[in-house]
Order: C-alpha cells, then sequence, then structure tokens
C-alpha cells in the first residue's frame, strides 16, 4: 500500500468546486430507488430579485443536513430546488431601472415590459443557483422549478377556477390596503406596522344649524373629504341627544349626521369620530350597518381625487394634509394639535405608508380551508419545532380574513377570467376562450389584473411535482416530510400550503415544520443594508470554506434561539475543518509499505473496543439529532467524536501500533485506523461535505463517493461499556494531572513524576498498568507507576483524588515551591494595584460622564481580566503553600 500525500494545508478551494462538479456529472442528487419510505424537502423559493443572505445560508443549509442524511440512510430522497417570481419585488426592481432611463412601464407596454423583467428574472435566477451550488446544496435541479414556469402556470389556474367553481373565490368593492407606490392592492399579511410621530388634530365641525359646533378628533384631516357622518357611542351621555342632527363638513359645502355606533371609544380624543368608510376599516364597518354613502377621494397613485375641492385636487396625502391644516386653521375650524404617535401600515416591500382604499378586488373565502387547517394541527398531522411556533398558527387561523388575491400589477399570474364585451357574462376558464359560450361573440377581454405572488407559493409542495396532473412524482413524493422556513412566513406561506393541500389533495403538504432563528449580528441586531451588518455568504466561503460555513452555522443553530455571528464566527468551523484535514494527512503519509487485513479477523484492544462504543453512541446521538431536528446537537456530537475521542486520545494510543517495527501490528493499527476514518467521514458528511468526500476518495479501504455511502447507525455489537468505563477512569486520571499541572504552572517541557495507587480489587487496575506508558504521554511524566500493593514510597508527594484511586504527584522535583510562590505573590502585588487603577477611573464621575461608551466598556473588561487574575493567582498561591 501507498502512502497518500494530502497538501500540507487545507484549502478547500482546491476542490470544493472540482466535488460538486463531480456529484452533479455522476447524478448523486437524483433519488435513489429503493425499497423505505421516501423523503422529500421543498426548497422555501428564493425570490429572484437579488442575492441570497446569511439566512438563506442557514436555511439552506439546514436542508442539506437533512438531505444529505436521510439519502445516506438509504431513503429515496428528493430535495426540489426552485425560485419564487416575486410579484411586486421584481417590478420594482426593473420600474426602478426604467425611472433612471427617465421611462415608465406604461411607455413600454405590458408585453416589452414584461419582456424586460423576464430578462431580470434570468440574469438573478443564474446568480441564485450558482451561490446555491457554491455553498453546496445537494439538490436535484433536474427538478427544479419556477412559480411561473409552464406547469406551475397551469396549477395556478387550475386553483383559481377549482376554487371559483366551489364559491370561495368572489370579486366585491371592498376597502383593501392599498401602495400608491407599487399601485396594487395588498393583503392584510404583506402590511408592515410603523410606530411614526405625528399630530392628533381637534377640528370643529359645525351644526348646520349655526347653534354652535362639535370637535372631532383625527390623525388625518385630509381624509374629511371622504366623510359621511360623525359617530358617537350610544350610552355616551354627553352626546345621546345630538344624534340625527346635520353637521357642515369644513372646508366644503356638503352636510353630514351625527350617528349612534357602539364601536367608538368614548375614551379617545373628544369620543366623536369622523366617518370615512373608503378610507378606515372600521369605518367601512359602521358604514355597512348604517347603508353610508363611500366616499373615495384618493386617486391609485394616492393623490387627492375630484370628490375634494379643487385646490387640493392632485396633492399628495401628505401634502394634502398640511394645505387642509392651513385652511383649518385660517378660517377657524383647528382647535389644536397635540402631537401623537401611532402605528401606521406600510407595504412590505417598498415601505410606503399604506392607504386603506376601496376598489374592486378578488377574494378568496378563506374560513372553511382555516378550519380545516386548524384541525389538522389538532389532529397532530403537523407538528412544529420548536413547538410554541404553533401559537402563532393557531392565532392566525383563528382570527382570519378573506385574501385579497389581486394584485394591479404586470409581472405575475394573470387572473384567468374573462368578460364579453357584448353581453357581459363573465367567464372562468382552464384554457383561453376565443369565442363567448352564451353569446357567439369574439370580443373577450381579460382580467388586466394579476394574482398575488403567495397565491402560487401556495401550491408549491405538490406543484412543483407535478399536480394537477397525477404524476410519478406526485404519487411518490407527496406528502414532503419537512419543511425548513423562518417564522416570518408562518401565516404568508406555511399555514397557506396546509389550506391549499388539504383543499385540493385531502391531506397535508408536510409533516415537520422546522422553523429557523434569525441569523444576527454579535449585538443582536436583525442584519440589514441599511445597518451594514450583513454578512455575504459567498465572503465566507471564500475565506473560509463552504463546510467551515455550514458546520459553524448548524452549531450554532439551537432550537428556537436566534443565530449572533460575525465573519470571525466561522473559525470554528474552519478550526474543525483543519483538524479532520491534518488528522487525515497525517494517517494517509503513514501507509507506505502497510496491508490492509480482513478486519473482522482483528482482536480488538480496550482502546480499540472503546473508539467504537464512542463511534457507535455518536451515531446514536446523530439519529436522535436529526429525527428532532436538533441541529447544533449533531454538530457538536461531531465535533466532539472526531476532535476529542478520535483525534486526542486514540490516535495518540494508536501511535505505538503505526510506528512498530512488526508488520502484523502495524498492519492491524493501520487497518483499524482506516476503518475508523471512513466511518468518520461518513458520520460528519451532511455537516462537512465537501472536506469529507475528498478525503473519503482518497482512502484506499473503501470504494464509490462518500455521498451515497451508508450513513452509520447503532449496532449492537460495537457496544463495549465496559471498556468505555475503563478508558473514563484513564480519562479522569489524565485531566486531573494536567489540571494540576496547570494550577502549579509547570510548563510543558518540565517533566513530573508520579505514582497512581488503588486497591487490589480496583476494576482498571490492569488496564492503568497496560496504559500507563500511554498515561505518560498524556501529562508528560518521566516516570509514572501503577501501585497495586501499596508497595510504593509516596513521601513528600502531592495527592490528587481519582474515583477508586489516588495519584501522588512529585512537585518538588518540578519546580521550585519557594521561588513559584515569591513569583506568585509579585505577580499579585502588579494585578491588586492594577485592579485599583482601573476601579478609581471607573469610580470618576468625570470619566463616566465623558468617556465613550466603547471606552468605558475596555476599562469594564479590565476590571473582569484583574479579577479573574487575582483570583486564580490567590489559589494557585494556596495550592503552592501546601508544599512548604
Amino acid at each position: 500500500m501507498k502512502a497518500v500525500e494530502l497538501p500540507k494545508a487545507y484549502d478547500p478551494k482546491e476542490f470544493e468546486d472540482r466535488i460538486y462538479q463531480a456529484w452533479l456529472d455522476t447524478g448523486m442528487f437524483k433519488p435513489r430507488e429503493g425499497k423505505a419510505s421516501p423523503f422529500t424537502v421543498v426548497m422555501p423559493p428564493p425570490n429572484v430579485t437579488g442575492i441570497l443572505h446569511m439566512g438563506h445560508a442557514l436555511n439552506n443549509g439546514l436542508q442539506d443536513v437533512l438531505t444529505r442524511y436521510y439519502r445516506m440512510s438509504g431513503r429515496p430522497t428528493l430535495w426540489v430546488p426552485g425560485t419564487d417570481h416575486a410579484g411586486i419585488a421584481t417590478q420594482n426592481v426593473v420600474e426602478r431601472q426604467l425611472a433612471k432611463e427617465g421611462l415608465r412601464r406604461q411607455d413600454l407596454g405590458r408585453d416589452r415590459f414584461l419582456e424586460r423583467t423576464w430578462q431580470v428574472k434570468e440574469k438573478h435566477h443564474d446568480i441564485i443557483k450558482q451561490q446555491l451550488q457554491k455553498i453546496g446544496c445537494s439538490c436535484d435541479w433536474d427538478h427544479e422549478r419556477f412559480t411561473m414556469d409552464e406547469g406551475l402556470s397551469r396549477a395556478v389556474r387550475e386553483s383559481f377556477v377549482t376554487l371559483y367553481e366551489r364559491n370561495l373565490i368572489y370579486k366585491g368593492e371592498y376597502l383593501v390596503n392599498y401602495c400608491p407606490k407599487c399601485g396594487t392592492a395588498l393583503a392584510d399579511d404583506e402590511v408592515e406596522y410603523q410606530e411614526l410621530s405625528g399630530f392628533l388634530y381637534d377640528v370643529r365641525y359645525p351644526y348646520s344649524d349655526g347653534s354652535g359646533y362639535i370637535t372631532v378628533a383625527t390623525t388625518r384631516p385630509e381624509t374629511m373629504f371622504g366623510d359621511v357622518a360623525v359617530a358617537v357611542h350610544p350610552d355616551d351621555e354627553r352626546y345621546t341627544h345630538l344624534v340625527g342632527k346635520l353637521l357642515d363638513l369644513p372646508l366644503t359645502d356638503r352636510k353630514i349626521p351625527i350617528i349612534a355606533d357602539s364601536f367608538v371609544d368614548m375614551t379617545f380624543g373628544t369620543g366623536m369620530v369622523k366617518i370615512t368608510p373608503a378610507h378606515d376599516p372600521n369605518d367601512w364597518q359602521c358604514g355597512m350597518r348604517h347603508n353610508l354613502e363611500k366616499r373615495n377621494m384618493l386617486n391609485p397613485d394616492g393623490t387627492l381625487n375630484e370628490q375634494c375641492p379643487e385646490k387640493y385636487r392632485g396633492l399628495s396625502a401628505l401634502d394634502g394634509r398640511s394645505a387642509v391644516v392651513a385652511d383649518l386653521k385660517e378660517q377657524g375650524y383647528l382647535v389644536k394639535e397635540v402631537a401623537h404617535n401611532h402605528d401606521v401600515g406600510h407595504c412590505y416591500r417598498c415601505h410606503t405608508v399604506i392607504e386603506p382604499y376601496l376598489s374592486n378586488q378578488w377574494f378568496v373565502r378563506m374560513q372553511g380551508m382555516a378550519e380545516k387547517a386548524l384541525q389538522a394541527w389538532k389532529d397532530e398531522k403537523i407538528q412544529f419545532y420548536p413547538k410554541r411556533w404553533e401559537n402563532t398558527y393557531t392565532h392566525w387561523l383563528e382570527n382570519i380574513h378573506d385574501w385579497c388575491i389581486s394584485r394591479q400589477l404586470w409581472w405575475g399570474h394573470r387572473i384567468p377570467v374573462w368578460e364579453c364585451q357584448d353581453c357581459h357574462e363573465i367567464l372562468v376558464l382552464r384554457e383561453d376562450p376565443t369565442v363567448c359560450p352564451k353569446c357567439g361573440s369574439s370580443h373577450l377581454e381579460q382580467e388586466t389584473d394579476v394574482l398575488d405572488t403567495w397565491f402560487s407559493s401556495w401550491l408549491w409542495p405538490f406543484s412543483t411535482l407535478g399536480w394537477p396532473e397525477k404524476t410519478p412524482d406526485l404519487a411518490t413524493y407527496f406528502p414532503t416530510n419537512t419543511l425548513v422556513t423562518g417564522y416570518d412566513i408562518i401565516f404568508f406561506w406555511v399555514s397557506r400550503m396546509i389550506m391549499a393541500s388539504l383543499e385540493f389533495l385531502g391531506e397535508v403538504p408536510f409533516r415537520d415544520i422546522y422553523i429557523t432563528g434569525l441569523v444576527r449580528d454579535k449585538q443582536g441586531r436583525k442584519m440589514s443594508k441599511s445597518l451594514g451588518n450583513g454578512i455575504d455568504p459567498l465572503e465566507v466561503v471564500d475565506q473560509y470554506g463552504a463546510d467551515a460555513m455550514k458546520f459553524t452555522l448548524c452549531y450554532m443553530a439551537t432550537q428556537g434561539q436566534d443565530i449572533l455571528i460575525d465573519m470571525d464566527s466561522f473559525k470554528l468551523g474552519s478550526r474543525f475543518a483543519n483538524k479532520v484535514w491534518n488528522a487525515a494527512r497525517f494517517l494517509l503519509m503513514n501507509l507506505e509499505g502497510a496491508e490492509l487485513l480482513d478486519l473482522s479477523s482483528l482482536q480488538l484492544t480496550t482502546m480499540d473496543k472503546w473508539i467504537y462504543h464512542q463511534l457507535n453512541e455518536s451515531s446514536k446521538k446523530l439519529k436522535t439529532a436529526m429525527e428532532n431536528y436538533k441541529f447544533n446537537d449533531g454538530a457538536q456530537a461531531i465535533y466532539d467524536f472526531f476532535w476529542n475521542d478520535f483525534c486526542d486520545w486514540y490516535i495518540e494510543s494508536a501511535k505505538q501500533g503505526l510506528y512498530s517495527e512488526r508488520s502484523d501490528e502495524k498492519n492491524r493499527q493501520i487497518t483499524l485506523l482506516l476503518d475508523l476514518l471512513a466511518e468518520s467521514m461518513r458520520l460528519m458528511h451532511p455537516f462537512a461535505s465537501f472536506i469529507s468526500e475528498e478525503i473519503y476518495q482518497k482512502l484506499p479501504n473503501v470504494q464509490d463517493q462518500l455521498i451515497n455511502s451508508p450513513y452509520p447507525v447503532y449496532r449492537d455489537d460495537r457496544s463495549h461499556a465496559d471498556e468505555a468505563a475503563l478508558v473514563d477512569r484513564m480519562q479522569e486520571a489524565v485531566t486531573a494531572l494536567r489540571a494540576l499541572r496547570s494550577d502549579l504552572g509547570i510548563p510543558i517541557e518540565r517533566k513530573i513524576r508520579a505514582v497512581i495507587k488503588c486497591d487490589a480489587d480496583f476494576p482498571a487496575l490492569d488496564f492503568f498498568e497496560q496504559q500507563k506508558g500511554l498515561i505518560a504521554s498524556f501529562v508528560g511524566a518521566s516516570s509514572l507507576e501503577v501501585d497495586g500493593t501499596d508497595a510504593l514510597d509516596v513521601d513528600g508527594a502531592f495527592p490528587v483524588a481519582g474515583t477508586g484511586y489516588e495519584i501522588f504527584v512529585f512537585v518538588r522535583e518540578a519546580i521550585d515551591v519557594e521561588k513559584e510562590i515569591a513569583k506568585m505573590q509579585a505577580e499579585l502585588v502588579k494585578n491588586h494595584k492594577s485592579l485599583e487603577g482601573v476601579l478609581a477611573k471607573l469610580s470618576n464621575e468625570k470619566f463616566l460622564a465623558n468617556a465613550k461608551a466603547e471606552a468605558i466598556e475596555k476599562e469594564q473588561g479590565k476590571k473582569a481580566e484583574f479579577e479573574e487574575k487575582i483570583e486564580k493567582g490567590e489559589k494557585h498561591l494556596a495550592l503552592l503553600k501546601t508544599f512548604l
């Protein structure tokens, strides 16, 4: 057998791209046939509007871990990738590009604008796909889908027409959330609320009979042109006698009545509320109850329209407010204005202030579907990880509103509704009509609106598998198993997918829903462009490698918690990868002249049985971690086994056999080491995919690629509890001796002499005797004896207690105790003096008042540092004095 030369330095750039291409070329991401039940996961489709961020790296990294684990576990595994057309967001990107050219979409027309949008989509899609491949996503690219591809478009039309036929889709004039910048309606869930500083205005509304006036409080006086009444609470004794009186609407020639309605809050403002049904949700309901007129005083672009006096027409809502307030003040209608903070809705895409707006829109009736989705949760057909996110799911479903699905955009799925221009027949069809079935006219016009982006996304788990066709993929891989996503789209997407799946296929689309934490900076802030604290996944890959990024994120992904990172955080994964590389390099360079033996014929030592026991226990931990989505537990188990058990203990213990002059012993040890290294690569592959594959393919004891090799599973024949207990005792002894060296400050090059005393019936006596040379090498001992008969003299030695034994260390032979005491006393004086200086600074009020926060934080850090040094020093000194 020849030695294998790995490069001295771990450099992921040398092999990550090569290995990924090899996986692609050999079809390793495709599902393999098998008798086991399939494992399917669909990728939450990123929007084709930008590049991936660290949240995508986390989300897709965790999906990759699951996919690789179940693929290696022998299940036919399919990870479906794809992208979302992201209606509003993508159209915004194109319109901003046009604006830089001095153009609007109307200047191009619908067809040319859509051509341009498809070009943007293709460009961004290619970037996203390259990024997903760069970070190592092992999804089946032959199954890649896009929410506006031919198949998904057919699914969207089928779902719309089916819901319409079931009387679950309707069109009507309703008050909707409207973004004047995007020029479209939004669903309630697409509105984000921010607290803004504004004013509460008290405005006089005179009685029409000239007998006085009332005072109405409002935050939006410009909407008074849409007022149709003023409401008071029917139990408000201050105003019950006024109900029915007419008022003059200021700045207009209109008259409006005073009405009574119990929705009015008697304690807010004056207890009188102006009613503007076309521009406020509560007023809309009040208007419906009282059959009031709905006066829309806004144009689609958010400017004031012809319902307003001429001087205000064409002004934006904000400019209109300023003009109205100025005129109210000048004409004596404004009583006062008071600073007032209140929550204001903003568009979730462009962050423009939302206007409640009266318009004709398409809606989905949600109540019945929501009840089915709630029942699925009650019947435990779905499971959230962490469980607390069930509250978000159930709360939204229990308080659901009908879903406004029409958008006044050009980019998206055109609503499949046509109107005959001759007989006005409405056609809702699966195929484009050419003539009206009622009158035979060919003069048909299609609805100009498109569907909400989420209307295609809610079909994602089954439309990507071929629905509405009864495809083999749908029969094999649906329902899917696990959804990995963020908490912010539990109602946008997760709940709706469950509703759609129950409605169209009669079953839930997945059982397990893993909700990731947010990736935040070290200060706990959400990563954003405005803060400049984002981390580009590709920069991490470039600096540390894809494995280092994925392993770090998994290691830190404690279920239910956000991840706080900066660029340096990825050194954790990088250090681990370096350890793996160096260990493999060490073993492979020692293969020269060795011969692989039949593994089953080897006699195992206590240390051999122990390492297989540890591997066995790690396999069990990994199974539990994967089944319960405890990714950090899985990464920790791999780290502990490979770094601690395999490298720090077993390889060290194996060096005697590895360097043996006896060929049979060397061959035995190399055979075991290569088997353990191969098993270790299998164990860590889901978490560190590239490096494990690169090393695995260099091993002389394996064939084929690692990616489809069997994952280690718990085996009864590898359970060696007795041997594990013996090694635990040895590790305890080594740890105690190392701790003593550290406490006494004995340099690593200074050898110690020690005796381990135990009773003759101590269970690890023979093992300690066999391994005393190994123990000595671990603790830097020139001499280490094991005494089971109390025959050795240990006078003057320092005792260290163990479980069933005691270690005696001849400290005075290793250090000059008096000199060390003097040195430590001097060090303590120095640290006490430094601490006094820091405390003086921190108690100086002038310093605290004038210093920057960073400077104060630095001094507090010094205080903690000196206090720790003093505490350790005093402990060290007390220990040294016991030797006097």
